[in-house]
């Protein structure tokens, strides 16, 4: 007799089909699902980096420049000066016998200037922010002025400009010389006084001071004038003054080859002398970059160099040639400097045009506009509007597309020798109060920082993590386990901020001021745990076995805290009996040493704190789930418990080990908090572990509310969230390879 399928299995064979179909539609949809989730996460991950390069890609684009139009109606007569206002759609021109606005659209004069001094021939601009500038003829005689812009806004928002000049101190000219004709001048202003620097054809170079006094009853100010300084007469022929922007230094160009150098803050002092181009060549441009503190030197051979001064060795102050730029063969014949970073424009003989950043030392723009000399270079305060006219041809305006060029790949990870610096380093400053300075993005500061504080929060989280994880998976008693193991893994749950903000106005201030203490500690603790051990082994063998087997352990809490209490307890007569009364001093002063407040030791203690959970748990887990009968049969072959554990439980375990520790150290590289609030976020480069350091998560947090949208901040400060990216993907791809391999090499146990 035939058994029927309901009879045999106790239910009908529609409701098992109909059980069969609702598992298979469970199975599939946890099967889409999960495929849908891991490929969500993938796209995710892809999404972020490519936002990520979006935002990056735009640093490494090249520049262009592109012809606006050719001002048709400039009837010019060669001026001596020329600028152009920040919207590009205004220019001031200055010849010998008038001076007037125009339009860069056309060249149409908008308004003519009347300026109280006849034959103008030279002029001195001080720096381009200030907009003011000093006009001087042959007689030595000299008036200063300030351009500016009024701009107006229509109901429909459309901008009107209105140029004007005003005369700070007066329309009274300033006499320069007495009894010899003008050569070369140049001035510098600033809060409190005036210096004018003059030359004559005598060779012969004046000082003139002047102090500012401002009106009790208006906002004038009036000049008071100090005695004149004059200098010795040159040997050579001078050629040229320049006056650094801080009215300390001064420069004297001679014969067009050598530069004299004179400090004049009080009387003036030579510092010495300098040849300026190579054998062969002349100096045929010279003037200050952005800031009135490096020179640029054009020379006939197509170079233009940049000097500025620094200390040696000795402390010695002397000038440098710290970078060279090539245009090409030509003799370099005109220069305009950028009004906001430290680049400049260049023209030569042969109608070739060059842009040039000194701080990454990049040539982003090089063309040949035309076969005749390029005779004037305007460009405008933003760097975005150009004016040029080669010798012979009506000028030209020309949009410039020039966003980043002080991003290099050298500026970023190489030495760089910036400006006041006595040698080439690595440094991070990205904002300044003043346009002069020189933008510092040097990520190599940062990511030294990023992986300082992970070395120091690994050194100090993987013995203890790997260490607990092995004596809880393999030596302790199971019910202890259930408690200790839940409760460490709860600590991964404690917020960064929290334990951020424990660590700067706590643990900090804690470990300064008890600073003995603490190292007495690392001392001390070993010595007293072998001690309780040994004692231990002296307590009778009945009164050992009232203690639960496996539960010896907790008993040492309280000879940790005791050791503890004993090691900070005393850290005042200990810092009085070893180290004078303070230790801080001591390490700065007998060891060199400097100590920050907030530095790597507290963000090691910190940041190991937070990352123990995460190594505990995974190493814990790969220790517990290496198969019983492995260990069981090397302990059934004589192996002692020790050796099981070195010679078969840890290689077994050894790619979850090893998979714990680089999801610790990912989670170190990629803490944020931790650090921000627990060091002094100082993008220093020193392994000194009482440092303070800033990493490039933290920077990222510092420093993206404050950066201008598409900036080269801002677009750097992706880049470094593009570092730490690439940098992770590329551990997490290293540690699973070689996970996959020890997987391989220990599976056969």
């Amino acid at each position: 007799m035939e058994t029927s399928f309901e009879q045999k299995f106790g239910v009908s064979e529609a409701a098992a089909a109909r059980t069969r179909r609702i598992r298979k539609f469970k199975d599939e949809t946890a099967k889409a699902t999960i495929t849908l989730g891991g490929i969500s996460v993938i796209a995710a991950i892809c999404l972020i980096f490519f936002y990520l390069l979006y935002e990056v890609v735009p640093l490494f684009l090249p520049a262009s420049m592109e012809e606006r139009n050719q001002l048709v109606k400039a009837d010019w007569d060669s001026p001596i000066f020329s600028t152009i206002e920040e919207q590009g759609q205004i220019g001031l021109n200055v010849e010998p016998e008038k001076a007037y606005f125009y339009y860069t659209q056309s060249g149409d004069i908008v308004e003519n200037i009347d300026i109280p001094l006849g034959d103008i021939k030279y002029v001195s601009r001080e720096a381009p922010s200030t907009e003011l500038i000093a006009l001087a003829n042959e007689k030595g005689e000299a008036v200063i002025l300030k351009h500016d812009y009024r701009h107006v806004f229509d109901n429909d928002n459309n901008r009107t400009i209105y140029p004007f000049v005003e005369y700070p101190y007066g329309e009274d000219t300033i006499e320069l010389l007495e009894g010899n004709r003008l050569k070369s001048f140049s001035f510098r202003d600033n809060e409190e006084k005036l210096t004018i620097v003059a030359a004559n054809y005598a060779n012969e170079v004046v000082i003139k001071r002047f102090i500012k006094t401002e009106s009790m009853f208006d906002e004038e100010v009036a000049l008071e004038e100090q005695a004149d300084i004059k200098l010795p007469a040159f040997a050579g022929e001078v050629n040229k003054v320049l006056v650094s922007l801080d009215q300390r230094w001064l420069y004297i160009l001679e014969d067009n080859k050598q530069l004299e150098i004179f400090n004049i803050e009080e009387q003036p002092e030579r510092l010495g002398s300098k040849s300026l181009t190579p054998e062969g060549a002349e100096v045929t441009q010279f003037r200050f970059l952005l800031g009135g503190f490096a020179l640029l030197v054009g020379d006939s051979s197509g170079v233009i160099s940049q000097w500025f001064l620094a200390r040696d060795d000795q402390n010695k102050l002397d000038l440098y040639k710290i970078r060279d730029f090539k245009l090409a063969d030509a003799p370099i014949i005109s220069i305009d400097i950028e009004h906001r970073r430290k680049g400049f424009i260049a023209g030569d003989s042969a109608g070739n045009i060059g842009f040039f950043n000194t701080t990454a030392e990049t040539n982003v723009i090089n063309e040949k506009i035309s076969d005749n000399p390029i005779e004037r270079i305007i460009a405008s305060p933003r760097g975005d509007v150009m004016l040029v006219q080669p010798k012979g041809e009506l000028p030209s305006i020309y949009d410039i597309n020039n966003k980043h060029p002080e991003v290099s790949l050298k500026s970023m990870w190489q030495k760089v020798w910036y400006e006041d610096y006595n040698e080439p380093e690595f440094v991070w400053q990205s904002s300044s109060a003043s346009n002069d300075f020189e933008p510092k993005f040097s990520l190599m500061p940062l990511t030294f920082g990023t992986l300082k504080a992970a070395f120091y929060a690994m050194l100090m989280a993987m013995p203890l993590a790997i260490c607990g994880a092995i004596y809880t998976a393999y030596f302790m008693a199971p019910e202890l386990r259930t408690k200790v193991k839940p409760t460490i893994e709860l600590m991964e749950a404690l917020p960064t901020v929290i334990l951020g903000f424990l660590a700067g106005l706590w643990l900090a201030p804690l470990i300064e001021h008890s600073l003995p203490g603490v190292f007495t500690l690392l001392l001390t603790m070993p010595i007293i745990i072998v001690l309780a051990a040994y004692l231990w082994a002296l307590v009778p063998m009945d009164l050992r076995n009232r203690i639960p087997d496996g539960w010896v352990p907790v008993m040492l809490i309280p000879v940790v805290l005791l050791g503890g209490g004993l090691s900070m307890g005393y850290t005042r007569e200990i810092e009085m009996l070893f180290f004078d009364g303070d230790m801080r001093l001591w390490l700065t002063q007998d060891l060199g040493i400097d100590f920050d407040q907030r530095n790597a030791l507290i963000v090691g203690l910190a940041m190991g704190f937070a990352v123990i959970p995460t190594i505990f748990s995974i190493t814990e887990d790969a220790i517990f789930a290496v198969p019983k009968n492995l260990s069981f049969g090397s302990l059934a072959l004589g192996a002692t418990p020790w050796q099981t554990l070195v010679r078969v439980v840890l290689p077994t375990a050894s790619p979850g080990i090893f998979s714990a520790v680089m999801i610790g150290f990912g989670r170190a590289v990629g803490e944020t908090m931790i650090v921000l609030m627990a060091t002094g976020n100082t993008p220093i480069m020193d392994m000194n572990i009482f440092e303070g350091l800033r990493t490039l998560s933290a920077n990222i947090a510092v420093e993206m509310p404050e950066a201008e949208v598409d900036s080269s901040h801002f677009r750097i400060l992706f880049l470094s969230g593009l570092v730490l990216f690439v940098f992770t993907f590329i551990l997490n791809t290293t540690a699973e390879t070689v996970r996959q391999r020890l997987r391989v090499k220990y599976g056969s146990l």
